[in-house]
């Protein structure tokens, strides 16, 4: 008898340590996957004379007196057309004191574009049957019910869905400040020390009370996005940047894209610089209680923002995801009809929409993003157009940048008679 039981005990052990080789082997593997993604980048391969073409100079010319009336240091346009990249450039400077010119291929901090890609995430493991947009995201039968959720100040909390989250009705609002972007507070009010982490600031989020009934209206919130994130790590098992770049992004073939980091000298090899109006005011890192620094550089934690707007990326290769959503049948979606359509619900001012910030209910879609020293726009024409601009400049006038972008880029794409039929995306 006794000798059959050590035989199973062998038996379940062997076994075991099987399992548990697997499981590392499958982690290298998805660990060797993402380093693969970026040893032959697209970005890498994009320069500014691919895109000339016979209108190419009316688009030159516009955007380039844009930058210049602006005060912006550097830009980049991209345009698809029926799912093609047919152009895709780069105006003034990635950094200006090295002189080095703006080219397609640099990345940007995309700030809240970043949202697309988490609505993308979550509506993927919806059809997956991982997730509901109704499912409850706090409290014990929540997703959330790790015991550091399970303590919050306003029982309401427990009525907060995922369609909540993604359409910024989840109850918090930013009358007293945006919590993602108060690391000091955080710090001081959960006794923990800097930098903290995406699990202390929606905990310390749990500890006030919820500024509306969950569902009642509409506020924007980053933080909204934030959990987002942990719930796509919840359910998964891996972390959110690992799940997106394994499922999202290596399957769309998108290999530069990044989350982005708060400091200079860390930054990727092919990001831009980014510039503020000289004079700016100093304010504390993120991660210190004593050290100043400009807001560009360190004033936010650019990956603990992550899912709500941690990405960079160019506009070339952003345009890979946007055409893999667009609802256009001229390249494969990533996504179902019908979750594209639940996405891009334009009804109450396009605020049901998931990711996308507005429409205007004839086809129309934007996104914008913005943090200090970038802007982002990006753009779904009904008419098998989608462009992209970024920025590397916070402008004087920092309020209006969208707005009058937007205007000087649908008046210079509109004014194109006709595109090159070519594909920038298969360029090798």
């Amino acid at each position: 008898m006794r000798f059959v039981v050590v035989q199973i005990i062998i038996i379940l052990i062997l076994f075991f340590l099987g399992i548990g080789s697997i499981f590392s082997d499958r982690g290298e593997r998805e660990k060797k996957d993402l380093d693969v993604l970026h040893e032959h980048a697209f970005n890498r391969r994009l320069s500014n004379n691919l895109s000339d073409f016979e209108y190419s100079s009316s688009v030159d010319r516009v955007v380039s007196a844009f930058i210049k009336r602006w005060g912006v240091k550097g830009a980049s346009v991209a345009v698809t057309k029926d799912g093609k990249l047919v152009y895709a450039k780069g105006f003034g400077y990635a950094d200006l004191e090295s002189g080095h010119e703006m080219e397609p291929g640099n990345v940007f901090r995309i700030a809240s574009l970043s949202k697309l890609v988490t609505a993308v995430a979550i509506m993927q493991l919806v059809e997956q049957g991982k997730l509901n947009l109704e499912d409850k995201v706090f409290g014990p039968t929540g997703i959330l019910s790790q015991p550091q959720y399970l303590t919050y100040a306003d029982a309401a909390v427990e009525q907060i869905t995922i369609r909540h989250l993604l359409t910024h009705k989840a109850g918090w609002s930013r009358r007293g400040g945006d919590i993602m972007f108060m690391p000091h507070v955080v710090a001081r009010r959960m006794k923990k020390s800097l930098p903290v982490d995406n699990e202390t600031i929606i905990r310390c989020a749990l500890t006030y009370k919820l500024n509306y009934k969950p569902g009642m209206r509409y506020s924007y919130s980053n933080l909204g996005y934030s959990i987002l994130g942990e719930v796509i790590g919840k359910v998964t098992g891996m972390k959110y940047e690992d799940y997106v770049e394994l499922y999202i992004f290596q399957p769309l073939g998108i290999t530069d894209i990044y989350l982005g980091q708060s400091f200079k000298d860390i930054q990727h090899s092919n990001e831009v610089t980014y510039y503020v109006p000289s004079g700016s005011q100093q304010i504390l890192t993120y991660d210190s209680f004593d050290d100043f620094t400009d807001r560009v550089y360190g004033g936010a934690d650019i990956q603990t923002l992550g899912a709500a707007g941690g990405w960079v990326a160019s506009p070339a290769e952003f345009l890979k995801l946007v055409t893999a959503v667009d609802a256009f049948d001229t390249r494969p979606e990533i996504l179902s009809e019908e979750s594209i359509n639940i996405m891009t619900d334009s009804k109450n001012n396009g605020k049901e929409m998931f990711g996308w910030k507005g429409s205007d209910g004839r086809g129309n879609w934007w996104r914008t993003g913005t943090l200090s020293g970038s802007s982002a726009l990006l753009v779904r024409q009904q008419n098998g157009i989608c462009w992209m601009m970024a920025i590397n400049t916070t402008t004087a006038k920092t309020s209006r940048i969208h707005r009058e972008a937007s205007r000087m880029m649908f008046q210079v794409i509109n004014s194109i008679p006709e595109w090159p039929d070519r594909d920038l995306f298969l360029y090798k």
